[in-house]
């Protein structure tokens, strides 16, 4: 397989076949992200994926799920994404789902109907990093759209019949503004009522503009406490019809899985508990992205 850079993947598609069609990010402008930082963007070309396809085809057949790497396939242009997609049905017919990273920005450049066509030759999930649900806390990471166009892209994902999952950043408002942000984004995620959520634990990564700002004492980070108050705001404001909330990632203090709203008041209470220091937190040496 042909990678360039860094390759990154949601959680649940560790087993999946990773096929790097882009490079880097076509945003590339967070203030928290260091994982793309003086990467330019670009789009592989054809004769590169066709070959990686051939090579998943001869030594890939135990996996059931493609990727699409990286930071953002569904900005490719329909014909050339339609074109890898009927590739890989071509090539790799036992393939039963394939996932991608998404953005506001991709998902306007979209109509419903594409995405259904899309789906039709095998797209099933997006993954959109939504962060936070408040305006000002948008703003100031450079996220490039406001929470009515994140609530109206993924929105239009779920119409179009495509699961969503979106990751949110504990944390990321700082101190001054984390209930804000915990609201806001708990009624930003009942609005698009996606299938799945990643809660992650802000951790400052060296190099990013958002670090520079901690160490010059413009933001001040959340302390673990702070952090789980803010987690249990999110949850209480979050009202699914059905689906799953995840803060099991290695950043976070709290382990948590839940299924709402079935589970809802008793992961509230689990956090409750750790509040008031009856479960043993995640100690900092062990949390890492």
């Amino acid at each position: 397989m042909h990678y360039e850079g860094n390759i990154i993947r949601p959680p649940s598609e560790s087993d999946s076949i990773l096929l790097q069609v882009t490079v880097g990010c076509s945003h590339n402008k967070c203030t928290f992200c260091g994982t793309y930082a003086g990467e330019r963007f670009k789009i592989k070309q054809d004769a590169i994926i066709k070959e990686d396809i051939a090579f998943a085809a001869h030594y890939c057949r135990r996996q059931r799920r493609v990727f699409l790497c990286d930071g953002d396939a569904l900005i490719i242009p329909m014909p050339r994404l339609l074109s890898i997609l009927s590739d890989i049905e071509k090539e790799l017919p036992w393939i039963t789902r394939v996932g991608a990273y998404a953005n506001a920005k991709s998902l306007k450049m979209k109509t419903v109907e594409e995405l259904r066509e899309l789906r039709s030759h095998g797209l099933g999930i997006l993954y959109m990093g939504l962060e936070s649900g408040d305006d000002v806390t948008l703003k100031k990471i450079r996220k490039g759209a406001s929470s009515k166009t994140m609530i109206a892209m993924g929105r239009k994902a779920k119409d179009a019949g495509i699961k969503l999952s979106l990751t949110v950043l504990i944390g990321l408002a700082g101190r001054s503004r984390s209930l804000q942000h915990a609201e806001a984004t708990g009624r930003v995620l009942s609005a698009i009522d996606p299938d799945y959520i990643g809660a992650l634990s802000l951790m400052l990564i060296p190099g990013t503009p958002l670090n520079q700002n901690y160490k010059d004492g413009v933001f001040q980070l959340p302390n673990s406490d702070e952090m789980l108050r803010e987690l249990r705001a999110m949850i209480a404001f979050t009202h699914l019809s059905r689906g799953l909330f995840h803060a099991n990632h290695a950043s976070n203090y709290l382990p948590i899985r839940a299924r709402l709203p079935k589970e809802k008041a008793s992961t509230l209470e689990l956090i409750d508990k750790a509040l008031a220091g009856n479960i043993v937190l995640r100690p900092e040496w062990a949390r890492a992205l």
